[in-house]
């Protein structure tokens, strides 16, 4: 048995894309964008223990897609819950004894890059999270409630995104609480134990496929990696 595992999360219904299909099962240049992701990690290590986390009711059509696109990378699937909060936590329910650290992932990022995953791993080993971060661009301002903005200086401000990878103990422990307001994401939960996250370089071209703008955008990046190969 591997000690690695990585839990996707795609339990919600993608309803920011405005179609009829979420936008996890999308094909983007030709492959559905789970596919995608699961690939990802499958490439770096395959004796990674995958666990794909979606709604119960699209276990059927799922597995339709992978009888459609032959997909035949080994995953297992785990029912979400009715947050994100609830869903890695069924993931991590899921896990084998012998795993020992976990990559938690947006199954709706599939253009991390390898580096990235394997870095995620070996920084959590040793440090017992690794948050995949990216720096801002553009100027940013706060917002107070009474309408008036103040600049901020970007270069204290971190883009956050996924793999969020952490020691098994830890973040099963973290998420061994009651849900609360302020867990946006899997390092917040780490952070409500008192715990200090580790930051690693993620990749800009990391996206969040959200929008429609996303997916336009998600197939440039697709099809410039199939002709820079």
């Amino acid at each position: 048995m591997t000690n690695k595992a990585a839990i996707l999360v795609a339990g919600g219904r993608g309803t920011r894309m405005g179609g009829p299909v979420a936008k996890q099962y999308l094909p983007v240049a030709g492959e559905p964008v789970l596919m995608r992701t699961l690939s990802v990690f499958y490439q770096v290590d395959p004796s990674i223990d995958l666990i794909l986390v979606l709604p119960e009711n699209d276990f059927s059509y799922w597995k339709h897609l992978c009888d459609e696109y032959k997909f035949s990378i080994p995953h297992r699937l785990v029912a979400g819950g009715n947050s994100r909060f609830q869903s890695v936590r069924n993931g991590l329910s899921s896990l084998n004894s012998e795993t020992t650290l976990v990559a938690i992932h947006d199954g709706v990022r599939p253009f991390v890059k390898h580096e990235v995953v394997v870095e995620s791993f070996e920084v959590a080993e040793r440090a017992g999270s690794a948050i995949a971060v990216v720096s801002l661009k553009d100027s940013i301002r706060k917002l107070r409630d009474d309408g008036k903005s103040f600049y901020e200086e970007r270069q204290y401000f971190r883009l956050v995104q996924t793999p969020q990878t952490f020691q098994v103990e830890k973040i099963k422990k973290a998420f061994s609480v009651t849900e609360l307001q302020q867990f946006t994401d899997d390092a917040t939960v780490y952070e409500n134990q008192g715990w200090q996250v580790t930051l690693i370089s993620g990749n800009p071209e990391n996206i969040k496929i959200t929008t429609p703008e996303d997916m336009d955008y998600a197939e440039y990046i697709a099809v410039k990696q199939l002709s820079n190969r």
